[in-house]
């Protein structure tokens, strides 16, 4: 056999994997990859993410409709929120409960954003914490660089794998586990359903000026394009531009536009500061749109328990930054 034959069988192996699930948790299964290679980008499994950009090119045919517009704003907001209230405070550090019925409904919504799984998510996420700004952290912009932080960690071959010895407290849930293996379903559903939308729309109500392929690109493509580049601010821009009120050991800081963006998560230095609450706008002049959505949630019974901010934090806050205790990773 020659001697480029086990590298064509790695390659082999890499499609068919590809193939069978862009998921983390299909990883887990994965051939061993040499450790120099580990962080290189893999092109293969990258093609989803990258032909979902050139998608929004389509918007040259289709064209621009305030209703086409309007749906794609709306699931925007959506699934901005769940990622953020949902896969970020409720999956990644539990910051309140709720049922499990509700919690696979908004685990199904997250997923349909194409930020793959919840329990990949918070692993990785639970990761970042643990090693913020360090060598081992994955998105740090001081170790990998802008872009590396922002999109390019992901696409690689550690990126993929999920490291679920994070997530042992998920683990136990066979629906989650059924969103990570099968992440890519959500996403073809929604997609599926902005045509079918904009097929009826296009049929009996023709004078609102949109399609099934322009209710695609705008509904499922674009919204689905920002949500993705808003999420990943926070650990690019976040951990560069705005300011330390805690004194974390890392980069974090809070950013008022990103806090807008994202519904509150630009509070960034705050929730490394202290990551156990539910509400990353520490103080009533900072806003926090996830933390108001949750407070109506809550008024409705859909969740409960929710962690409060400690006095302590508070008045530590409150302090000029020079006198702030340091607070470690959390």
């Amino acid at each position: 056999m020659s001697s480029g034959s086990p590298w064509i069988m790695r390659r082999l192996q890499s499609v068919y994997s590809a193939a069978s699930c862009w998921s983390g948790l299909a990883v887990r299964n994965r051939i061993e990859i040499d450790a120099d290679e580990q962080d290189r980008i893999d092109w293969i499994r990258a093609i989803p993410y990258i032909l979902l950009h050139v998608a929004c090119l389509g918007v040259i045919w289709t064209g621009f409709s305030w209703v086409a517009f309007g749906v794609a704003f709306g699931l925007y907001l959506l699934r901005i929120f769940t990622i953020t209230g949902f896969y970020h405070r409720y999956f990644s550090h539990r910051t309140f409960k709720t049922s499990r019925w509700f919690q696979f409904v908004m685990a199904f919504i997250g997923t349909t954003s194409a930020q793959r799984g919840p329990l990949w998510w918070a692993a990785h996420h639970r990761h970042h914490h643990n090693e913020s700004d360090t060598e081992h952290d994955l998105h740090s912009p001081r170790q990998r660089g802008f872009l590396k932080s922002h999109c390019g960690w992901f696409l690689t071959h550690r990126g993929f794998h999920t490291p679920s010895q994070y997530t042992r407290d998920w683990n136990r849930f066979p629906e989650l586990l059924w969103l990570d293996r099968f992440c890519l379903i959500p996403p073809i559903v929604l997609g599926l359903a902005m045509f079918g939308l904009g097929a009826l729309l296009e049929a009996f109500a023709p004078g609102l000026g949109t399609g099934p392929w322009q209710m695609l690109v705008w509904g499922f493509c674009i919204s689905t394009v920002f949500t993705y580049h808003v999420t990943y601010t926070i650990n690019s821009l976040a951990h560069q531009y705005g300011k330390q009120r805690f004194d974390t050991g890392d980069d974090s800081r809070n950013n008022f536009l990103l806090a807008i963006l994202t519904l509150g998560e630009g509070w960034h230095n705050n929730h490394h500061h202290y990551p156990a609450t539910v509400r990353q706008g520490f103080y009533w002049y900072e806003i926090d749109l996830t933390w108001y959505t949750l407070l109506g949630m809550r008024s409705c019974g859909l969740i409960w328990d929710m962690k409060k901010i400690p006095e302590h934090v508070l008045e530590r806050g409150r302090r000029p930054a020079s006198t702030t205790e340091h607070s470690g990773k959390s």
